[in-house]
């Protein structure tokens, strides 16, 4: 796992890029979580789509639901980076577009996109 921060107009913002899945579950995202914002000092955390298991990826799962629902109560911004357009779920689509228009939650597909989306909200 490599971390490393980039903070522009004061909004401190923590890259994980992991080959290895790194969230596989509700517990390991929050250890994961909690671990970064330890580490760096930010809950902003924009991480590459091939440390998440792809059962996050499969709705049914309540997996993505779960573990948003937890980053939104502890405050922590989170951007998914990476390709999704493999993914044929109407479901997802819809969920991606929805969490793209929110607050917290982000699927983008370079680090210049999160960059750009995440400082845009901090002010």
């Amino acid at each position: 796992m490599n971390i490393k921060t980039i903070e522009q107009k004061n909004t401190l913002i923590a890259f994980v890029h992991s080959y290895e899945i790194i969230i596989k579950d509700v517990q390991s995202a929050l250890d994961f979580a909690m671990t970064i914002q330890y580490e760096t000092g930010s809950d902003i955390i924009a991480i590459n789509k091939d440390a998440i298991t792809e059962d996050f990826f499969l709705l049914r799962t309540c997996l993505a639901g779960d573990i948003l629902q937890k980053f939104v109560n502890y405050h922590i911004k989170f951007t998914k980076i990476g390709d999704f357009s493999n993914y044929q779920s109407k479901s997802l689509k819809d969920f991606i577009y929805e969490c793209n228009h929110g607050k917290d939650v982000f699927f983008v597909g370079s680090e210049e996109e999160a960059i750009e989306k995440l400082v845009s909200l901090a002010h």
